[in-house]
């Protein structure tokens, strides 16, 4: 390895670390101002792409001059730096008070409806941009020529940085900015219009993420694809750098990309791992990031207030469960081929998010990453299978739980010594690491490629044999983790969700409890995952992304957080409405999108959570007169 290369990789990684530092600089001021996990952000990004290639060359048709160039790529990003105060205004002003839970949630709903707005508006071919007049060429560096376009990227992170450092100190928008992550609740104390400062700060992480953007358009095509890939490396970013963090954000931002640049040379099989590997030990030496500050209380409960607490069923509930399990197991009698698939995957993704409800609606645990037990667990019991041993489906049904469990454990070890966002973004960081690990080790878990030829024994070969499999095996497993929330574990759990404090004061053991919740979960979604790649034949990495972890979110939203059966229901409808309309449209993304919206916006309890408040206001009645004082006592 020659000086020559050293530099060159060197002058990569510094411009490609300048490209992601204007990206979550962005992500970092909004979070640290609102408090939310912005993940339409990365839509932003690919918006700031399409717009510059759009406006750019048209601008380049009057005169190719570096100048018109550049007013393109600002355009751009004023253009979305607009669509964030659009976002604000409509989406997050309803929102800023409701568990962080539902923010995350309905963002990513942003993202869905983005997604098929760009497909629709420019199609699904890559659209590649101009590149920028005057900085086409190469310069030659120890005899090894780099584009001159990279080395303007150097600079640019440095200018940005130096600028957003000159508004936070010397315009009163910046001081504002500064309080507001500092205090947010004293700087709404103080008369400050939250709702102007909100909208100003949305505008300026808008414009930085379709700055981002609109300078990759000389370097890369704009694609559907730019949104999640982008994200998940600008959370990164800032919670590496202390979410809130300027300064820490351009650290972190040097440290992953020349991480990159150069552990692709020495590590060229964990690359992806490395860089989540540093942000979950970020997270559990120094919550708060390199340069950030522990979090400040925000008051804001972690579930939504006015759901009712887990109650047991009346007999007529009781009766009504029994029968709709009647039916469900009538479905391979009367249904075809296709309803018994559909009927597998419920029970599978019910059993699922049942177990993240676990943690999250009687533990107050929030999880962004639960796709990973499910993924250990079918990548288990699919190894097992195809691999050497090439064993039955029997034991590889009886080791996948215990590979889910074992991971839960692990990495809920280092997850319940913390709380609030940090504890998401570390059970994400985690999720990230079992993706990388089965997308970059190839020769076990065949990459991007996954297994294929994991199927059934022969004795439950026929998909209606594995139906009722499945069906013993989820709602067997459903039925036990209803019991534990009945049982004292349960009930302690839910005292620490209630109150920590508390909890800690009274001599239970917090984080133990957590724990154990975590490995019964990981056990469960690991059941889960083992029966999911039975029925489909094969695994890959998608199994554990970003996008399954949010959709068990979204099955037990849609059924109701802190209900007993909150999260079959959800399941059932979530899914069966994903079905339908994905067959009838292209762009079901955007009917979803709306929906989730919709729910986290107009039934926050779910459809369960709905129909029992329902049932209790037409039950209650009018309320009772107020009991006479006694005599003499004061009024």
């Amino acid at each position: 390895m020659d000086l020559s290369f050293v530099v060159i990789q060197a002058l990569s990684g510094l411009a490609s670390a300048s490209a992601l530092f204007v990206i979550a600089s962005g992500l970092t001021i909004v979070f640290g101002v609102t408090r939310i996990v912005n993940f339409a952000h990365g839509s932003f990004y690919m918006l700031g792409a399409y717009m510059a290639v759009t406006i750019v060359p048209w601008l380049l048709q009057f005169d190719r001059s570096p100048t018109l160039f550049f007013v393109g790529v600002i355009a751009s990003a004023v253009v979305v730096g607009i669509l964030g105060v659009i976002m604000e205004l409509v989406l997050l002003r309803r929102i800023y008070k409701v568990p962080e839970l539902f923010q995350l949630l309905a963002t990513f709903g942003v993202v869905l409806i983005v997604q098929d707005v760009v497909l629709k508006v420019w199609g699904p071919v890559d659209i590649t941009g101009p590149r920028a007049p005057g900085l086409r060429h190469g310069i030659e560096i120890l005899g090894q020529r780099f584009p001159a376009y990279e080395m303007f990227l150097i600079f640019v992170g440095p200018a940005v940085l130096g600028l957003l450092l000159l508004i936070m100190h010397k315009t009163r928008f910046g001081v504002l900015i500064r309080a507001a992550t500092q205090d947010r609740e004293m700087v709404g104390a103080l008369g400050v219009n939250q709702a102007m400062l909100f909208t100003g700060t949305l505008f300026l992480g808008a414009f930085l993420a379709g700055l981002g953007g609109a300078l990759q358009i000389p370097r890369l095509p704009a694609n559907t694809g730019m949104d999640l890939s982008i994200i998940t490396e600008a959370f990164v970013v800032t919670v590496i750098g202390g979410m809130g963090s300027v300064p820490g954000a351009f650290i972190a931002a040097l440290i992953i990309k020349m991480l990159e640049a150069f552990g692709i040379l020495i590590f060229p099989k964990i690359t992806l791992v490395l860089v989540f590997l540093l942000m979950a030990v970020v997270l559990v030496v120094k919550p708060w990031g390199l340069l950030g500050k522990p979090e400040v209380a925000s008051g804001r409960a972690v579930l939504p207030e006015g759901i009712l607490n887990l109650k047991t069923f009346t007999r007529t509930e009781t009766l009504v469960w029994i029968g709709l399990a009647a039916a469900l197991l009538l479905v391979p009698v009367f249904g075809d081929t296709y309803k018994v698939k559909v009927g597998i995957e419920i029970m599978v993704f019910a059993l699922a998010a049942f177990s993240l409800n676990l943690l999250i609606g009687n533990g107050g645990i929030v999880s962004f990453g639960h796709a990973a037990y499910f993924g250990v667990g079918a990548y288990a019991a699919g190894l097992l299978v195809t691999g050497p041993l090439k064993a039955p489906m029997e034991l590889a049904l009886v080791v996948a739980p215990i590979a889910g469990g074992l991971a839960a454990a692990l990495f809920g070890y280092f997850i319940v010594r913390l709380s609030g966002i940090y504890l998401a973004m570390l059970t994400l960081a985690f999720a990230q690491i079992t993706y990388a690990i089965c997308f970059q080790w190839v020769e076990v878990t065949g990459g991007d490629n996954g297994v294929v030829g994991v199927w059934p024994s022969r004795w439950a070969a026929s998909r209606e044999v594995y139906f009722y499999v499945v069906a013993v095996m989820s709602l067997t497993t459903i039925l036990a983790l209803r019991h534990l929330f009945y049982t004292p574990f349960g009930y302690t759990l839910r005292a620490a969700r209630d109150s920590a404090t508390r909890a800690d004061a009274i001599g239970i053991d917090v984080k133990t409890h957590r724990w154990l919740a975590f490995i019964v979960a990981g056990a469960a979604a690991g059941l889960a995952g083992a029966l999911y790649s039975f029925s489909k034949g094969s695994i890959d990495p998608t199994m554990i992304s970003i996008s399954m972890s949010i959709d068990f979110l979204m099955m037990i939203l849609t059924g109701g957080i802190q209900t007993v059966m909150g999260p079959v229901v959800g399941t059932a409808v979530f899914h069966s409405v994903k079905d339908f309309f994905m067959p009838l449209t292209d762009f079901w993304r955007f009917f979803l999108g709306v929906s989730i919206i919709a729910i986290v916006l107009i039934f926050p309890k779910g459809i369960v959570g709905a129909v029992d408040t329902l049932r209790e206001r037409m039950g209650r009645g009018p309320a009772p007169a107020p009991l006479p004082k006694p005599a003499g006592e004061a009024a």
